[in-house]
């Protein structure tokens, strides 16, 4: 693997790997080469992959000294742009942070929809709650802080943005990140009848679409 420190891989028990990479855009592309590698069939057995911020957890190997010694070998191929499924989030730019992130961005209120549905995005990986997806794509010059203290209830559908990331609260929680939005219905991020019931997988590319009458 290329890159300014090389990829480490650690034993996480007697049959998982703990994949550790320098930075999120190559814990991406090292996810999407999994995924590749098993749809090709060249993966050896690996019962679970579960991307994080920096890292990869391969669980279920049954020999996991054969694929870490053969993970430090691979030539990671960068990930194209359009390469995923994509969905696209409506959006109505209405959350109680726009003026504070407008200030944080140095441009107007306004603007601040305008930009934050500018970019493509790609879910990261998932947690904190059923649904959430980490989605990364806004320029290191538009990384805002978290709130020092977090509200105790952030509403479902808020859209929210923490250092590198954007994402969408499926449900009522707590929540320390700056809201600038709100999914008008958020249901489909979480629904428990499909096959695969997060609507933001790791890997999938996602566009936030402005409602009319919003910036």
């Amino acid at each position: 693997m290329t890159g300014n420190r090389p990829v480490q891989v650690r034993p996480a028990g007697r049959h998982a790997l703990l994949v550790e990479l320098p930075d999120a855009e190559r814990t991406g592309a090292f996810h999407a080469e999994l995924l590749r590698r098993r749809a090709a069939g060249t993966l050896p057995p690996v019962e679970e992959i579960v991307p994080g911020a920096r890292t990869v957890l391969l669980d279920g190997v049954p020999h996991p000294d054969d694929l870490a010694r053969r993970i430090t070998g691979w030539d990671m191929p960068a990930r194209a742009s359009d390469e995923g499924p994509a969905v696209e989030i409506p959006i109505r730019y209405d959350g109680p942070d726009l003026d504070r992130v407008a200030a944080l961005w140095q441009v107007g209120v306004d603007e601040v929809g305008a930009r934050h549905s500018s970019y493509t995005y790609r879910v990261a990986f998932c947690g904190f709650a059923p649904g959430f997806g980490y989605l990364t794509g806004l320029p290191e010059a538009l990384h805002v802080p978290r709130h020092d203290t977090p509200r105790t209830r952030v509403p479902a559908g808020a859209v929210g943005l923490a250092g590198p990331y954007s994402a969408v609260y499926p449900r009522v929680t707590p929540g320390g990140w700056q809201l600038i939005g709100t999914m008008p219905d958020p249901a489909p991020l979480w629904d428990l009848t499909r096959d695969e019931p997060a609507l933001l997988t790791p890997g999938t590319r996602v566009r936030f679409v402005a409602e009319s009458g919003t910036p």
